[in-house]
């Protein structure tokens, strides 16, 4: 049986984080750690705590989470410990941009996946009493603050969670580049949250006459965290809306959902947006996801769409399918296509493939 002092470093910081995990805090290195209640509420308890303080600090709380299979860390995180660098260890809050989301587990997770994450909030520098940092970590993580205070809030509730956060998003200010708002982490952070409270944020966030980025960022978040849900409200906000570059990001978004219907809207975008831009890209997109009935939908659009562009789009589609799946596709595309371009656009991107198939036809071609 192995004794405490055999244990490895790793070893022992995996089984640090799972005691601490279990105990539904962070894992907090280098840091100030005060404790604050959420009784009065979140949002007074954050005032509260940014009034009192010029100094830049951070606030933590737990939340719900829909990302329970997925590790939220800083890039570097642990690659001190298995590396053996001279570095602080763990995810260095104040040094990272945001975080690094994945759907694969490190020996450094628990066993099992806790139902929920941590969220950050950060203030400004000296004297700037404003959140200008979003951020959320898996409880798995080892997270160095470099000295700085950390206000840790309990009992707080998912739906304050969210109020607060929707804030931040609404607030968020495009037109001024230089000032690090929090808007879209704000949202990222709402779409994480285990709670129907969330669909209810994003749908006020994703209304015409938000700002434009904010309402991008929302359909991302849509299609990426929110299932089912999160489908329904792009169908509803972004296949009718009158806003071309707003569709056109949309179809991304859709193309990134988990729920079977948003193929189907996709695919009805593909054959019947009123722009050739949102057909384009939503052909793209198709093509990204790959597969039989995907395929056809983009050579049906070669066929029928009355759009020359939308047909080269399609054709370039077809090309970067995974795995070569375009391929034969089109060679069948230059041997027997009536449209000289899209017969043209064939024969270019077979060149440009490198595959085996594409180069015996295009040797038959021009041997013949």
């Amino acid at each position: 049986m192995k004794t405490l002092a055999k244990l490895t470093i790793p070893t022992l910081l995996a089984l640090t984080v799972y005691v601490l995990a279990s105990a539904e805090k962070p894992n907090l290195t280098n840091a100030k750690v005060q404790e604050v209640s959420a009784t009065a509420g979140l949002k007074a308890a954050v005032d509260g705590v940014i009034q009192s303080h010029d100094a830049p600090l951070w606030i933590g709380y737990k939340i719900p989470t829909t990302a329970k299979d997925r590790s939220m860390c800083c890039d570097d995180s642990w690659a001190a410990l298995t590396n053996g660098a001279e570095r602080s260890s763990g995810c260095r809050v104040e040094f990272a941009r945001g975080i690094s989301m994945n759907d694969s587990r490190t020996a450094c997770s628990p066993p099992e996946p806790p139902p929920y994450a941590f969220m950050f909030l950060r203030t400004g520098n000296q004297g700037d009493k404003r959140i200008r940092e979003v951020r959320v970590y898996s409880a798995g993580c080892l997270l160095d603050f470099s000295g700085l205070s950390v206000f840790w809030i309990n009992d707080v509730k998912p739906e304050q969670s969210i109020e607060l956060l929707t804030g931040l998003a609404s607030a968020n200010d495009d037109a001024d580049e230089d000032r690090r708002e929090p808007g879209h982490a704000a949202v990222m952070a709402i779409a994480l949250h285990d709670s129907m409270a969330a669909d209810a944020a994003l749908e006020k966030l994703i209304q015409p006459g938000q700002p434009s980025g904010l309402r991008n960022s929302v359909a991302f978040w849509l299609g990426v965290e929110r299932g089912k849900r999160g489908e329904e409200l792009l169908r509803k906000y972004v296949k009718g809306d009158g806003d071309i570059s707003f569709r056109e990001k949309g179809t991304f978004a859709l193309s990134q959902s988990k729920a079977p219907e948003a193929l189907t809207d996709l695919i009805d975008m593909a054959r019947h947006d009123a722009s050739s831009r949102v057909r384009g890209q939503a052909i793209f997109w198709l093509a990204q996801i790959g597969g039989r009935k995907e395929a056809e939908q983009i050579t049906t659009a070669i066929e029928e769409d009355p759009e020359t562009e939308v047909k080269k789009k399609a054709v370039f589609a077809l090309s970067q399918m995974h795995d070569g799946e375009g391929v034969p596709l089109l060679i069948q595309l230059a041997r027997t296509n009536s449209n000289p371009v899209v017969r043209k656009q064939a024969i270019f991107w077979l060149g440009q493939s490198h595959d085996p198939r594409a180069l015996d036809f295009l040797e038959e071609i021009l041997t013949k």
